[in-house]
């Protein structure tokens, strides 16, 4: 037998292999537009780094590898036209370039995604950038790396 009743119509068991068929298909095409999406926001992140003035541009690609490095779980994207990296779609860390921003300095923050509270209840939310020093290089990761965790 061909899976088919008696009357030309898929059996109830062929209905439920067809209906898990399309799910499965549908579930792939969902995970593929993820992945497309997700290696153009990367794109998009590399590319806004390479056209940034000098100074914040290197500063900017030294964020980015800091946070793929440390972080590799949080995808970059773009963040109000900077660069950002987000955890489940929600941005948990961003780059400001002082220059295209028209500041005094760059600067790098955490959202309230980052869940970096602190117990005295004050804490730092974004970190201007000017020379940073190894030590503060490190100071930075150890923070992404905190931010980072689920």
């Amino acid at each position: 037998m061909n899976g088919m009743d008696e009357d030309g119509t898929l059996s109830e068991q062929e209905r439920t292999a067809v209906k898990e068929r399309a799910a499965e298909l549908k579930k792939q095409a969902r995970n593929s537009r993820a992945k497309d999406k997700a290696a153009a926001d990367a794109e998009d992140v590399r590319a806004k780094i390479a056209g940034m003035p000098d100074g914040d541009r290197e500063l900017a690609q030294r964020v980015h590898d800091i946070v793929t490095d440390v972080a590799p779980t949080l995808q970059p994207k773009l963040y109000y036209g900077q660069p950002g990296y987000a955890r489940n779609g929600k941005v948990v860390c961003f780059f400001r370039s002082g220059q295209q921003d028209k500041e005094r300095y760059s600067t790098f923050g955490f959202s309230a995604q980052a869940d970096l509270d602190e117990p005295d209840g004050v804490w730092a939310t974004s970190y201007a950038l000017t020379d940073p020093s190894q030590k503060a290089w490190d100071h930075l990761a150890a923070l992404i790396r905190r931010a980072a965790q689920e």
